[in-house]
């Protein structure tokens, strides 16, 4: 008898194809070979020139960008490279700026600010309180976040490239 003519032989084919598709979902293996890359520029600020205040307001690159907070990103679940600056435009709002960010691609990746310091534990950045930034815009490059008015910067201390789907982070900066 053939090996194809028994019911077992199908049950396993069909139960080994459903592990497959369940597992290609939720790994997604192939984003290990895939690279998003975004370079957005230093955030500008809509202002209106004061001698055409009936003019449509016009956007002007910020010379007055202050360095809030810095720090360099350290590997944890995957090797993550780049430097992380917390920025406070002219017009008092702040953003995350990372720039030269290196890592891997992954599934459902975002970025987060936390209170939780920077360890070789990354598993205990997921036990601390956070705020979402968003989701990360590319696995290289330079990108900018809003961070939310009212954030306390004097409590979330470090920013995480964190995946949601299997609550690691991929790596983290203490912001100083």
């Amino acid at each position: 008898m053939s090996i194809f003519r028994r019911p077992v032989t199908w049950l396993v084919a069909g139960v080994a194809l459903v592990v497959a598709a369940v597992g290609l979902y939720l790994f997604q293996p192939w984003r290990l070979f895939t690279t998003v890359t975004v370079d957005e520029a230093l955030p500008v600020v809509a202002t209106t020139p004061a001698a055409t205040q009936a003019a449509a307001p016009t956007r002007v690159a910020v010379p007055e960008v202050q360095v809030l907070a810095r720090g360099e990103f350290r590997s944890h679940e995957h090797k993550t490279r780049g430097t992380a600056k917390v920025l406070r435009l002219a017009d008092g709002s702040r953003v995350l700026r990372i720039e030269k960010l290196d890592t891997s691609d992954g599934p459902d990746l975002r970025v987060w600010l936390t209170d939780r310091p920077v360890t070789d534990d990354w598993f205990s950045v997921g036990r601390g309180r956070n705020v979402e930034l968003g989701d990360l815009k590319g696995n290289k490059g330079n990108a900018n976040y809003v961070i939310p008015a009212g954030t306390d910067l004097d409590v979330f201390t470090s920013v995480t490239i964190w995946c949601k789907r299997f609550s690691v982070s991929f790596g983290a900066a203490a912001l100083k």
